[in-house]
């Protein structure tokens, strides 16, 4: 696991490689699926999710195009606090994982099948997570 220490200064320092490191680093850490954890130098106070958050915000900024919408954004605030919060942070999870888990056979399905279509693919896709989510038992169905 990576340590990254983050200074009052709001740099950061990588404590394996020794060296101070920058939003981008961290991000490239990200997409190389590695384990990391920034804390906080003097606390030890763990902030990996407030820079991650950071690091989401400039690239829903930046001159790329945007993951998450407006609409989409208004929606997730409305959980917050919510009884539903913990199913939604649940469901964001597994959808997650199981598309990344399947991207590749998602790429070679939208080449082959639905070359004129996105939305077809996508539209399979909410499918198999809803199914998914469906079997899942709530926390009340387990009692």
């Amino acid at each position: 696991m990576i340590k990254i220490k983050r200074y009052p200064n709001r740099r950061l320092y990588d404590t394996s490689q020794s060296h101070y490191v920058n939003l981008d680093y961290i991000r490239e850490l990200v997409i190389a699926n590695e384990e990391f954890q920034i804390v906080d130098s003097k606390t030890d106070e763990d902030k990996t999710r407030s820079i991650l958050i950071q690091i989401i915000s400039e690239e829903e900024t930046s001159d790329r195009q945007s993951l998450l919408t407006n609409t989409l954004l208004k929606r997730l605030i409305c959980f917050y606090g919510n009884d539903n919060q913990g199913y939604l942070q649940e469901f964001l999870e597994q959808s997650f994982s199981a598309f990344i888990e399947h991207q590749d056979d998602i790429l070679k399905l939208s080449s082959g099948i639905n070359k004129n279509s996105p939305f077809g693919l996508f539209s399979s896709i909410v499918e198999q997570n809803m199914n998914m989510w469906s079997k899942l038992k709530t926390p009340r169905d387990k009692k």
